[in-house]
């Protein structure tokens, strides 16, 4: 696999405290890469220095395969949004990008148009000023301004946060737009897991400036794999049933809840055993591991195989 950026041994160390320790991490090109972690894990400090507002205290990256000088001189292929998108707030959603287009030499005629119509903001009066911008279309002039000049990879931190749920599913139309239409790789920085988890290719778990693990979305869903959910009341009753079914199941930390792995096609069959048995079945159902059951596994003292 080829890939846009990657880290070995990424450290970052303020004072005595290792924000970010030994990072290697690795994002394909024309991939959208989600790195998850709870605040204060280094999310934000990777950003920073794969985009060269910051410098690593030990360890290197590479960008495009180059690092160092060469390296230095692709960094201007790489669009940023950390944190607030600087904005002019008397100036238009357009004038803002005209600005930003002067200043790198881009043809803003060309470019202006195309980037408001990639982030949804064509419609928008010209004549409104950014400053008068609801949160969402803020956040959308902001990758617009990241995409000027028409970079490879876009870095884009916590960028669905403080949305509503109706700027939440057009910020990830945009993401998946600029993927398809564009084949840039996206660096996604969120704790709202269920909306990476509907757009991601692949993942990064970071916890206490450690990368715990990496993986695509299709190892996600053959890690999780599934299982059956039973709640009934008396599980000891219900795992009797189960066993004279030579099916073997485990008692959940979860209240009345058992876990059966495998024999996933026989819930209905097992549905009907108990009942017939007089087990009192509140639910049963084919459970699949989501990416926040997964995240939380492995960040909070749970395990993984």
């Amino acid at each position: 696999m080829s890939y846009i950026l990657e880290t070995k041994g990424l450290t970052k160390i303020y004072g005595s405290k290792a924000a970010v320790k030994e990072v290697n991490m690795h994002i394909p090109e024309g991939q959208i890469y989600g790195l998850i972690g709870p605040n204060g894990a280094g999310k934000t400090t990777i950003m920073r220095m794969i985009s060269g507002l910051a410098t690593p205290t030990r360890g290197d990256y590479s960008l495009f395969g180059k690092t160092g000088a060469e390296r230095g001189r692709l960094l201007s292929q790489v669009g940023v949004l950390i944190e607030a998108p600087g904005l002019y707030p008397k100036f238009s959603a357009q004038e803002n990008l005209k600005i930003k287009c002067i200043a790198l030499g881009v043809d803003w005629r060309r470019e202006v148009p195309e980037l408001l119509r990639l982030v949804g903001l064509e419609g928008v009066d010209p004549r409104k000023a950014a400053g008068a911008f609801s949160l969402g279309m803020r956040q959308r002039l902001g990758i617009a301004l990241a995409l000027v000049g028409e970079p490879k990879m876009l870095v884009l931190d916590e960028p669905i946060n403080g949305l509503d749920p109706e700027g939440i599913k057009e910020m990830r139309e945009i993401f998946v737009r600029m993927r398809e239409e564009k084949g840039i790789a996206i660096l996604i920085s969120s704790h709202i897991l269920e909306e990476l988890d509907k757009v991601a290719d692949c993942y990064g778990v970071i916890n206490e400036g450690t990368l715990l693990d990496e993986f695509s979305a299709e190892q996600l869903h053959l890690r999780s794999g599934k299982y059956v959910k039973i709640r009934a009341e008396e599980t000891d009753r219900a795992l009797e049933v189960l066993e004279r079914m030579n099916i073997s199941g485990q008692k959940m930390e979860e209240r009345d809840c058992i876990r059966v792995t495998g024999h996933t096609d026989r819930t209905a069959e097992m549905a009907k055993a108990l009942v017939t048995a007089g087990v009192a079945l509140q639910e049963i159902y084919v459970h699949n591991m989501s990416l926040e059951d997964y995240y939380l596994s492995m960040t909070k003292g749970g395990h993984h195989d």
